[in-house]
């Protein structure tokens, strides 16, 4: 299989961590995002959204979009799971998975924080529109897991909500962040100790500045 992802990508961050959990190996082929390769004729002819991350199969398909990728992982190699086996669990984890995935991280990725520096804002305005988006949307993760019995996100072994989250933490550090979300940050050191968790790390991929 073939990763194509950047090295600070969240999104590609949350796949090389499935595979890792699934102890599956694929190659990585970088896309610098800030200098625009993601946008390059060959690569949008593999991905016409231009985004990272897009996965080649080893049967030669092509899967793009973070969590359906994982889903696929899922699906097509169950062990060890990534949702729970119960229906309202697996909706909870699916869920708290969306709020990162479809609310907090692309409102505060880099096309849109290109659009607003075109737009004339500050840095210092688009930082904080960045920390800002990502402090409300994990005050509510916060409470979405603060029932559930730890050390992870939903119980005793990592799910797609502990995928997404990582990263999504690596993120609100970049942007200097209160970091107030005890249980968060608890979810996120039991991860830490998963050598899946380690090796996805953004400064431990290959095209790491």
């Amino acid at each position: 299989m073939i990763l194509h992802g950047y090295f600070r990508s969240t999104a590609a961050w949350r796949v090389r961590i499935a595979l890792g959990l699934k102890g599956v190996e694929a190659r990585q082929v970088s896309h610098h995002l800030r200098r625009g390769e993601h946008r390059a004729p060959g690569y949008l002819a593999l991905n016409p959204q231009g985004l990272v991350p897009a996965l080649e199969t080893d049967d030669g398909a092509v899967l793009t979009q973070s969590l359906a990728i994982i889903e696929w992982l899922e699906e097509t190699r169950p062990a060890p799971p990534l949702l729970p086996p119960e229906p309202l669990r697996r909706a909870r984890v699916r869920a708290f998975a969306l709020a990162i995935a479809c609310d907090i991280h692309p409102v505060q990725n880099l096309k849109v924080l290109q659009r607003l520096r075109g737009l004339g804002l500050s840095e210092e305005q688009v930082t904080g529109w960045a920390r800002q988006t990502i402090e409300e949307g994990l005050d509510a993760c916060e409470a979405l897991v603060k029932p559930e019995a730890g050390p992870f996100c939903f119980g005793a072994a990592p799910t797609l909500a502990d995928i997404c989250l990582v990263p999504q933490l690596a993120n609100a550090r970049r942007f200097g962040a209160d970091l107030r979300w005890p249980r968060l940050l608890a979810a996120e050191a039991a991860a830490m100790t998963l050598p899946a968790f380690q090796a996805a790390a953004a400064e431990r991929q290959p095209d790491a500045e």
